[in-house]
């Protein structure tokens, strides 16, 4: 159950994710997407870039953002994996 006084977000192992990464020779960078994720998406002038890029927005994709909840509402955590 949710403790108010422990943030969520600590991950305590890693996550995989699948990264389709494309070189665009006209634009000549790379292009990175989680298809997991819609939406998370980044690019980079270089393959390593690009993977850098990806892994810090799948990061800021999946940090939790504050949450108001009714009076009745009771926030919790589930464990997926």
């Amino acid at each position: 159950m949710w403790n108010p006084g422990v943030p969520f977000g600590n991950y305590t192992e890693g996550m995989k994710f699948r990264v389709v990464l494309e070189h665009d020779a006209d634009a000549k960078a790379f292009s990175a997407v989680c298809p997991e994720l819609p939406g998370c998406a980044s690019a980079g002038d270089t393959e390593e870039e690009a993977k850098q890029n990806i892994k810090e927005a799948i990061e800021l994709y999946l940090a939790p953002s504050d949450v108001e909840l009714s009076r009745d509402a009771k926030l919790d955590e589930v464990t997926v994996g």
